[in-house]
Order: C-alpha cells, then sequence, then structure tokens
C-alpha cells in the first residue's frame, strides 16, 4: 500500500514532468501518426486491440512514437508489463524481470511484456540473455530503437521479432499535437491564455522536422519564458519561436543506420549525375557534424570507382581538394567539399576499374593458371628453362605495340576489362578493340547488375508454419493464373504494412499471396457466395489469428456496409482482383465506388477477362461442311452475342472501362493483352454448350436459337461433337490489365 509521501511524491512528478511527457498519448484514439503501422484495419493496431501481441521492435527516429506506443500497450493489456531501459539496466535487471514473469507465468498463467527502450544499447551478452525466455515464451519482449535492428539487435531476436519501422512525423501531424496541447487544460496549456501567431507555428512545426518531442519542448520553453500582458496573454510571434528553436534537428548519427543511409544517398547522387542532390546530401552531411575527412576519403573511392578512365582527371582534383581541406581547414575547406562533389556530379562516368573484381573472382574460382613461358623472369632459368624465350619487347616496335599472348592459355579471350563511351574513356575505346582483336581469339562481352534495397521485416522463425502453407497455396495456381496474379501485384506495389482489399476472392489466388505481401498490414477479401466464403475461412484457418484475412461475404455494391460494419472509416493502400468487375452492369458506378474506398495514394490493380476480345467457338472448326448460308448465320449470331446491351458481362471492352475510369475521376490505363493457350473440349463441355438451358446464364445453344432454328442449331452441334471431341485446340484469351489511382503522379 502506498503511504501518503508516495502519493504525494508521485502527484509532484507528474505535475512537474516536462511538457513532452505530461501529453504524450495514453491510448491509440490519442495517437497522432504512423498510420501505415496503427492505422484503422493494419495488424499493429489490431494486435494492441485484441491483446494479442508477439515480440516487436519499433524502429525510427527520436520523437516519432516508439515508447508511446509501448506505453499505450501498457494501458490496454491484460498482460504484466515491465519497462526497463538499455542504459540503465544490466543483466541483473533482465534477471530479476525473468523472475517476476516466469512466477506470473506460473502463479496466474499471466503472459508478461518486457519493454526495453533503447534496445540497442544492451551488448550481445545482454541480448543473449533475453533470447531463451522470448523462445520459450516467457517474455514478450517490445523494443524500442533509433539505430536499424539488423545492425545493432542480434539477428536471432531480430528473426523472432516483428520490426515495424516508424517514420518522421508530417507537419500535418505536428500541427494537431501542437493545437491539441494548447487547448488541453490538464495537461497542456489549455488554462492559459495563449495567442500564437502562425508564423510562429509554422517555424516551430517546421524546424522540429518531424520530432514532436522537438516540438512541445521548444513549445514549452516559449510558453514558460514568455511572460503576460496586461491582459493575461501570452503572446508568442516568430520572434520567440525563433529563440525557442533555432536549430533544425537532424537525425545523424556517425556510426548509425542514418550515417550510411546519408553518405549512400550522398554516392548514388553522384553517380546519377545530379548536382543538386549530391551539394544537399553532402550539406546535411556537414551540418551534423560528420568528418570531412570521411567524406572526401569516400569521393576518392568514387571517382576511382564512377568515374575512372572517363575523366581521369577527376582523382587528381578531389586528391587536391583534399589536401587543400588539410590546409585551410573550416569553415573555409567546406569550399573545397563543394567543388570536388560538383566535380565528380558533373563528371563523365565509367566504372570500367570493376574489370579489376571480376579478374580477382576468376583467380578465385578457376584452376590456377601458368603463368606464359615467354612472360616468366628470364634472369635466372632463360638457358635451363626457355623461360622468357620468344618475348617481343613492344618498345621494338611501331607505335610501341605488338600483338602477342598475355593471358594464360586457359584464359585466352577472357575480357575484364570494357572500355566504357564516355568522355576521355572514349577515346581508347576503338584502341583497345582493335588490338584485342589482333591478339585474341574471341571477344567476351558481359554486363553484372548490382542487386536491388524494403521497410519492415517478419523474422523467418516468426509464423513459419503459416509462411510454408501460404507459399504452398499461392504456388498452386496454374501457370498463366500465376502470371496474372504476378501483373497484378507489380502494378499494386503492395508494402508489408498495407491495407489490402481484394474484390472477387473466389479460390483465394490473389487473397493468399497479399496475406504473405501485407504481412504486417491487414487483407480484406470479398467473397461473392456463401460457399466461397466459407471455402476461404477454412483455408485461412491454417493462418494464426492476427494473419487471417478478413472474409465478407457479398456482391460488390454491399462493399462499404459490409466494411463498415467490421471497422469503420477504411480506406485502402491497395485494391487489388480478377473479374470483379465483368459482370458488374455500372461499370463507372463501380469504379466511383472503389475510388470511394482508396487512400490517397493507393492502386487499383484489376485484371479482368474480355470475352469480347476472346475466342469465338466458330473459330475453332472448318465451316466449309455447312452451308453458305448457315456458316454465315452461325457466325452472325455469335457475334450478336457480344453486342447484347442487356448483357453486362459480354457487352464491354477496354474502352468500355477506360471511359468508367475518366467517369469516376481516377487516373491511370488500360491495357489488353491477349493469349493462346492449348484447352481440351470435353464431351461435358460440348454438353453445356448445347444444354437447353444454361446454370444460371443463357447456354450456347439459346443464344443460336435467337438467330436459328433447332434443325440448324442440330446441324451445328454434330458439326461441332464430329471436329472436337476431346481435342486439343488453341483457345484465344484476352485480358485487361487495369491500372489506377486517385492523384496518379
Amino acid at each position: 500500500m502506498p503511504n501518503l509521501f508516495d502519493v504525494h511524491r508521485q502527484d509532484l512528478i507528474e505535475k512537474e514532468q516536462p511538457l513532452a511527457a505530461r501529453m504524450r498519448p495514453r491510448t491509440l484514439d490519442e495517437f497522432v501518426g504512423q498510420d501505415h503501422i496503427v492505422g484503422p484495419g493494419r495488424l499493429l493496431r489490431r494486435a494492441i486491440q485484441a491483446d494479442q501481441l508477439s515480440s516487436l521492435i519499433f524502429y525510427g527516429p527520436p520523437g516519432t512514437g516508439k515508447t508511446t506506443l509501448a506505453r499505450i500497450i501498457a494501458n490496454t493489456t491484460r498482460a504484466h508489463f515491465i519497462a526497463i531501459n538499455a542504459v540503465l539496466a544490466g543483466v541483473k535487471d533482465i534477471r530479476a524481470a525473468i523472475e517476476i514473469a516466469q512466477e506470473k507465468r506460473g502463479m496466474f498463467g499471466q503472459k508478461t511484456i518486457l519493454f526495453v527502450d533503447e534496445v540497442h544499447r544492451f551488448n550481445k551478452a545482454q541480448q543473449d540473455a533475453l533470447l531463451p525466455h522470448v523462445e520459450n515464451g516467457t517474455i514478450i519482449l517490445i523494443g524500442a530503437t533509433t539505430e536499424n535492428p539488423y545492425f545493432e539487435v542480434i539477428k536471432a531476436l531480430v528473426s523472432r521479432s516483428r520490426i515495424f519501422q516508424l517514420k518522421p512525423l508530417t507537419e500535418e501531424d505536428l500541427y494537431v499535437i501542437a493545437h491539441r496541447t494548447l487547448s488541453d487544460p490538464e495537461r497542456g496549456y489549455g488554462k492559459l491564455n495563449v495567442h500564437i501567431e502562425e508564423d510562429a507555428l509554422a517555424h516551430l512545426v517546421n524546424v522540429a522536422n518531424g520530432d514532436a518531442r522537438a516540438l512541445l519542448n521548444a513549445l514549452e520553453l516559449a510558453v514558460e519564458t514568455t511572460p503576460p500582458d496586461e491582459n493575461g496573454v501570452i503572446h508568442i510571434d516568430l520572434a520567440v519561436a525563433e529563440e525557442s528553436i533555432q536549430r533544425r534537428a537532424v537525425l545523424y548519427d556517425k556510426e548509425g543506420d542514418v550515417h550510411f543511409d546519408t553518405i549512400s544517398a550522398f554516392i548514388k547522387s553522384l553517380r546519377g549525375s545530379d548536382p543538386d542532390a549530391a551539394l544537399y546530401w553532402l550539406a546535411k552531411m556537414v551540418y551534423a557534424g560528420e568528418d570531412p575527412r570521411f567524406i572526401f576519403r569516400r569521393m576518392l573511392i568514387f571517382a576511382a570507382e564512377d568515374v575512372g578512365l572517363a575523366d581521369p582527371r577527376a582523382i587528381q582534383v578531389v586528391a587536391s581538394c583534399a589536401q587543400a581541406y588539410d590546409y585551410v581547414g573550416l569553415p573555409e575547406g567546406r569550399f573545397h567539399l563543394a567543388e570536388a562533389a560538383l566535380y565528380l556530379a558533373t563528371a563523365a562516368k565509367s566504372n570500367t576499374t570493376m574489370g579489376f573484381f571480376e579478374a580477382l573472382r576468376t583467380v578465385e574460382q578457376e584452376r590456377e593458371a601458368e603463368v606464359p613461358a615467354h612472360l616468366r623472369d628470364a634472369s635466372r632459368d632463360r638457358e635451363g628453362f626457355g623461360h622468357g624465350e620468344g618475348y617481343l619487347y613492344p618498345h621494338a616496335f611501331r607505335d610501341h605495340w605488338v600483338a602477342q599472348q598475355y593471358l594464360p592459355d586457359s584464359l585466352q579471350g577472357k575480357v575484364f576489362y570494357r572500355p566504357s563511351a564516355q568522355g576521355y574513356e572514349a577515346t581508347i575505346a576503338d584502341q583497345v578493340a582493335r588490338r584485342r582483336e589482333a591478339q585474341l581469339a574471341a571477344m567476351v562481352e558481359g554486363a553484372f547488375p548490382a542487386p536491388p534495397e524494403i521497410l519492415t521485416f517478419t523474422g523467418k522463425a516468426v509464423d513459419r508454419d503459416s509462411e510454408r502453407w501460404l507459399q504452398r497455396t499461392i504456388s498452386n495456381a496454374g501457370e498463366r493464373l500465376a502470371r496474372v496474379r504476378e501483373r497484378i501485384f507489380e502494378t499494386a506495389a503492395i508494402e508489408r504494412h498495407h491495407l489490402v482489399l481484394d474484390l472477387n476472392a473466389g479460390s483465394g489466388l490473389l487473397t493468399w499471396e497479399a496475406a504473405r505481401r501485407a504481412a504486417e498490414g491487414g487483407v480484406y477479401a470479398l467473397a461473392r457466395t456463401p460457399r466461397e466464403a466459407a471455402a476461404l475461412e477454412q483455408m485461412a484457418a491454417n493462418l494464426p489469428p492476427l494473419r487471417r484475412p478478413i472474409i465478407l461475404e457479398g456482391p460488390l455494391d454491399r462493399l462499404p456496409d459490409l466494411l463498415a460494419a467490421v471497422e469503420p472509416g477504411l480506406r485502402f493502400d491497395a485494391i487489388i482482383g480478377r473479374n470483379a468487375l465483368m459482370r458488374h452492369p455500372d461499370k463507372a458506378a463501380a469504379f466511383r465506388l472503389l475510388a470511394s474506398l482508396l487512400a490517397p495514394d493507393g492502386r487499383l490493380a484489376l485484371a479482368e477477362a474480355v470475352p469480347k476480345r476472346g475466342q469465338r467457338l466458330h473459330r475453332l472448326l472448318d465451316l466449309s461442311e455447312l452451308a453458305s448460308p448457315l456458316a454465315e448465320r452461325l457466325i452472325a449470331a455469335e457475334e450478336a452475342i457480344y453486342e447484347d446491351e442487356t448483357d453486362p458481362a459480354l457487352n464491354w471492352d477496354e474502352n468500355t472501362l477506360a471511359a468508367a475510369l475518366v467517369q469516376a475521376g481516377l487516373k491511370g490505363e488500360v491495357v489488353v493483352e491477349t493469349e493462346t493457350v492449348d484447352f481440351h473440349i470435353t464431351e461435358a463441355l460440348l454438353d453445356r454448350w448445347f444444354a437447353p438451358t444454361g446454370d444460371s446464364r443463357p447456354s450456347y445453344r439459346q443464344r443460336l436459337a435467337a438467330a436459328m432454328s433447332e434443325e440448324e442449331i442440330a446441324e451445328v452441334e454434330a458439326l461441332f461433337r464430329r471436329k472436337l471431341t476431346q481435342k486439343i485446340v488453341p483457345w484465344q484469351t484476352a485480358t485487361a490489365y487495369v491500372s489506377a489511382r486517385i492523384n496518379a503522379l
């Protein structure tokens, strides 16, 4: 039981806390920003609300809400919550937390969440001490770090945790926080008469640079140090704001992730010949206090690696600038940094020095080749072994060159150096080529592209069974359907934290792939019939509850109501579908509905089979066996099927979709691709075509009956059965790929 002194001390602590601590959100509804991970429908929000958390690592810049999210979890979870700071805690504190967790689990069956702030400050031994207890479920670890967990957290912990990357808050987020602080009478300044000018608040928001803590600290300083006027108004103008926050907070750790990311951006800007971007990233590094000698070292490497012989003077310029910097120092030395960067950014580029590393790989991988006898040292054994015999001294020949063998026998024809057509190197390319033609038996050309870079990951040890199940499920699609699926997902550009809506889930062709790709987001799947919904629910049971798609059942027009019943106000990062609109009677209305469900930067990616552009049955066989008038009536009757204004499943094409996009206010394109595949005509299929009535739609026979007599249809059917039964025929399909956004870039 706390005594009166403890209560009084706690009250004082709460009242005297800095503003940033007092204004820390206590619930998800108060939390501002990071919608990509805690917005409505996202996996993390669902996990917090359902109290079904696995181990997590929050990674992001200061002031973006990592610790706040952990505190919100502490306020909502039924699990026992323990918080420690890695700066202050040691192995002893970890052991004490584990003992409490074991006691809670053994006596009450209660889980324990261990929150470790600044988890990257734990050394390897401390992190190893956590590992077995994370593995056996004694604790659920929540770590917060400003450093890249892939570099600063041991692989075993990373692989057992979901990583959520938090981004700097937007200016809109910071304005919300500032206005909330000024109006909150309990924790903020709602009881004071504070008037802050627009340009003053804009300055605080701008210089805070996405850091809520920096904004609140500056606002606190401005309010607390400004006396009220005679009317009791605390007036914050631009001058006060500038005094309160004078220097932009730039996240830059010389040994951390941002350090490497920034120098990477600088080098890539040089490589891309963008002097403006190069100067920006250079300025960011200098502003943050990066050692200029480190920058010069990287530029010296770049001068040889990426400029090379396209401009041999580049390395001289950079070396001279580095020497000049050592002589004059800062601040004037910044001119030499800028000159070197601008020279490299505007120089011709060539990476032909990479040929050395190809040669190095050859040495490492291939069987060691002997030095040709005529190239060996002749000073010791010329007479005994004939070493050096036959060597032609180039300076004794015209142009100081002569064709002779220099590579080992096994590597004749191997090419390591490939001159570029840039700058100075272009002038020697022809010369090198001519000489190779004279001395090499063959010329080998090649290219070696560099591999690609993502914001969120789920370790391999997490949900391994469900991952394997997802892989099996999505691989069951046929080759052609797999191509369609890949095309849709390529257009949708789904990331792991995205909210995805599958419009026509059916067999789950797209649903399960979406569940795999948006593992930290959420997937909603619309099934058109109870049978489809039941099948999807049964398949989803193989996944952990939080990773299961939300299955909705009903027609497309009821989708807004279905979603509202689950999670009001959802907006999707990607809406995907295969044959989702082909039978919808009003394509423009359908697109308007989908536009209302897209997030501002969301993408719509659909694949719609276009029957009007597809296979005609009469083209599968030779109609010469039919009388000419009958053949013509058959063709006309079949073509009329696709002009029936009452049949929305057949009477449209890609132009209809493109016009509907425009009417719905969406910007995008519709691309039709045709494909011919082998198709097996079975007796059962022919029976369906020529059935008196169709199951849910008119059969082929019913369609023909509009223009042909029963006797003529019987003659046509006899021809079909005679020529096509059990045959493999080429079948043409046409697919319209729809790619659209609300605000296309």
